[in-house]
């Protein structure tokens, strides 16, 4: 009996787990008044390429190459990272960032669906989905895990309700490859 493991069993089943700690490092982030409105889910397998088809079919209506260049990215990944947050909510700052006086009149303001998100956003709220997004990747980048913050991807998952309470997602794709498929393009 032999006690073997296939490098691309171990890779895949490493690429993960490191994806479920990029989740606690989503979830432990820093966020604006210890109000966590952030919002986590690793998708692999099927779900992952119908996100990749559903980045193929926005490049067609829109018109916009690089949808299907990242969703090939997208296909080519071990598994997606989706960390979005609820914009929509406040940290009750009256900062006016959101182009309202205050934060009763931006609760109180319809909210849109534009082409990819629900706006007007809290800028905290923003804010805490950039510091959750630096900390997903940098544990990615510590366990040797190619990864990429792509807008297209979380645009992709909003429209499949992949994270059905955010306001605005981001996708992260992450692989085990031979060249980072994410920054070398070239074939």
């Amino acid at each position: 009996m032999k006690n073997r493991i296939k490098s691309e069993d171990a890779e895949r089943e490493a690429v993960l787990e490191a994806a479920k700690l990029m989740l606690v490092a989503a979830r432990t982030a820093p966020k604006t008044g210890g109000i966590d409105d952030v919002l986590t889910l690793i998708v692999y397998g099927e779900e992952k390429d119908a996100i990749a088809e559903k980045m193929e079919e926005i490049a067609e209506e829109r018109g916009i190459e690089n949808f299907k260049r990242d969703a090939r990215n997208v296909r080519d990944s071990n598994a997606v990272v989706l960390i979005g947050v609820k914009g929509n909510k406040t940290c009750k700052l009256n900062c006016g960032a959101c182009g309202y006086k205050t934060c009763k009149e931006f609760e109180e303001a319809q909210k849109i669906k534009g082409e990819d998100y629900v706006g007007p956003t809290c800028i905290f709220k923003a804010i805490d989905l950039g510091i959750a997004l630096g900390s997903a990747v940098k544990t990615a980048s510590c366990l040797n895990v190619d990864n990429r913050i792509m807008y297209r991807v979380g645009t992709a998952a909003l429209m499949l309700n992949l994270l059905p309470e955010a306001t605005l997602a981001i996708g992260i794709p992450i692989a085990a490859k031979g060249k980072n498929i994410y920054f070398d393009r070239f074939k």
